[in-house]
């Protein structure tokens, strides 16, 4: 299994960043997304991803910088990719009816037209793991905006390898079994020592990393204050491009 963090961005675009897009690779050449947030298709694009080759897209929750890029990737795949391939587009409870309201928003009509491809919804929860792309999927739920949610983690077992990714959540107990285990953890930092509700901060985040029990950890989706103190960070910080093979 290969990851490529297309993007590692907040809702922002600090530090020049892409919103969170990350495209996972499997031995067998078998592509998934995991969120799909604004600017998505540009980084897909700049990274020249071939987009015909994911079949899966999953989804942490319904914010804008996670999946907002939806709209756009899938016009994309009917008028310039020219898609035929069938898609797979998964997440939390309701993700079928989410992803028709943001593409209506976006687009309003677009859910009318003829799609020469199928598209497939799945929905996974902590009660219900899913096989997507070849890959074991084991939703945990996360402490974000439940108006954007179900909101939700992930373990993603594939070729021998586990990876785990938070999604956007505050600390929650949850993140200590998400994490066991895992080959790599991406967690998301948004902030170096300012707390929020609805997301991490480094003095948190680095209070509870004994309780973490991964591999690897890498931050993600950091805010200007995570930003200009990462180099203050005793685990690794994602950049946009960055290529992992756990």
């Amino acid at each position: 299994m290969k990851i490529t963090i297309l993007g590692s961005g907040d809702a922002f675009g600090s530090g020049g960043r892409y919103s969170t897009c990350l495209h996972l690779t499997a031995d067998d050449g078998t592509v998934m997304l995991i969120d799909c947030g604004a600017t998505s298709l540009l980084a897909m694009q700049r990274a020249d991803v071939d987009r015909n080759a994911i079949s899966t897209i999953l989804l942490t929750h319904f914010h804008g910088d996670h999946a907002g890029g939806l709209p756009f990737f899938l016009l994309d795949a009917l008028f310039e990719s020219r898609r035929t391939a069938p898609l797979t587009i998964a997440g939390p409870m309701g993700v079928r009816e989410r992803v028709a309201a943001i593409t209506d928003t976006a687009f309003p009509g677009f859910g009318t037209n003829s799609f020469p491809f199928p598209i497939t919804y799945v929905e996974v929860t902590p009660e219900a793991p899913a096989s997507l792309a070849g890959a074991g999927v084991t939703a945990f739920s996360v402490d974000h905006d439940q108006r954007a949610g179900p909101c939700q983690g992930y373990r993603i077992a594939r070729d021998g390898k586990l990876f785990a990714y938070s999604g956007d959540t505050r600390w929650t107990e949850t993140l200590v079994p998400l994490a066991d285990g895992a080959d790599l953890l991406l967690v998301e930092c948004y902030t170096y020592d300012f707390p929020l509700k609805n997301h991490l901060d480094w003095m948190t985040l680095s209070a509870r990393l004994p309780d973490l029990k991964a591999k690897r950890i890498i931050l993600t989706h950091m805010g200007p204050q995570m930003l200009a103190n990462r180099d203050k960070a005793t685990v690794e910080c994602a950049e946009d491009g960055l290529v992992i093979v756990p």
